[in-house]
């Protein structure tokens, strides 16, 4: 079975790296015969720091679907159109926003150096903070404040882009059209409903939608709704859940003769 896994917020917490029990716990899974990939809202660059290095060559989808790699080789890579990207910039400008813009590796910042965001950035000194008009294309915008942030999304939701609004954080993330954590599974080759996910917010719901068993991790409405099943965000129950998902497979693989078998 493959088992998709969100990051922060699912089954690390607070940025920091997986502890060593989740490590444990998903080392479980792959002896198992599992298939672990990781899916995150972070790029590429952020996402490796917070993995150990064994798990650094699973396969990755990043920054909600827009960055794709497997064995640490680049599968696809989707830009905002230059024409949609013009209209962002102008947008940042005209509310007078903090950012955050991701390029294939560089990124730009321009926002408050405490923000939590900052202090997750690129913590291996992997890419460069680079000027705007550096950025030759752009795959994901985060909005980290402006002038009038309901202001601002009414007017993204007039642009063919994606948009998720992260309460906790107030922050909006921006992606290009018809790019979501599932259209990321899909370029590594995943089907409808052959695969258990987990997650913790509404970046988390395209995935969701198609997963053969969803875990909803901690409190959110409206990816409750659609998921199997809910848990609270304690690494301990996280860490839990993901032993009795496997022992259930596990269970029902040898009723069936010893096909892996679903939730």
């Amino acid at each position: 079975m493959k088992f998709v896994f969100d990051l922060d917020g699912t089954i690390c917490f607070q940025g920091k790296p997986l502890t060593r029990d989740m490590v444990q716990t998903l080392d479980f899974l792959v002896e198992k015969g599992h298939e672990l990939i990781f899916a995150s809202a972070r790029p590429i660059r952020d996402l490796l720091p917070i993995l150990p290095v064994h798990m650094q060559q699973f396969p990755l989808v990043g920054g909600n679907g827009g960055f794709v790699y497997r064995s640490g080789l680049e599968i696809c890579t989707v830009y905002l159109e230059a024409s949609i990207a013009d209209h962002i910039l102008a947008l940042l400008k005209q509310h007078e926003a903090d950012y955050l813009i991701d390029s294939q590796w560089d990124y730009c910042y321009s926002g408050n150096p405490e923000h939590p965001i900052r202090k997750n950035l690129d913590p291996e000194r992997r890419a460069k903070n680079v000027l705007l008009e550096e950025l030759n294309e752009i795959v994901k915008v985060v909005v980290l404040s402006s002038r009038n942030h309901q202001e601002m999304l009414k007017a993204l939701n007039n642009l063919p882009v994606v948009t998720y609004m992260h309460g906790t954080e107030n922050i909006i993330d921006i992606s290009p059209k018809d790019v979501n954590k599932w259209t990321g599974l899909q370029a590594l080759g995943v089907s409808p409903h052959e695969f258990i996910a987990f997650g913790n917010d509404a970046n988390d719901i395209p995935m969701f939608e198609y997963a053969s068993h969803s875990i909803c991790v901690g409190e959110h409405q409206e990816l409750a709704k659609i998921a199997s099943e809910r848990i609270t965000n304690q690494e301990r129950e996280v860490i839990d859940k993901i032993i009795k998902l496997a022992e259930r497979i596990e269970r029902k693989s040898s009723v069936f003769g010893g096909a892996m078998a679903e939730v």
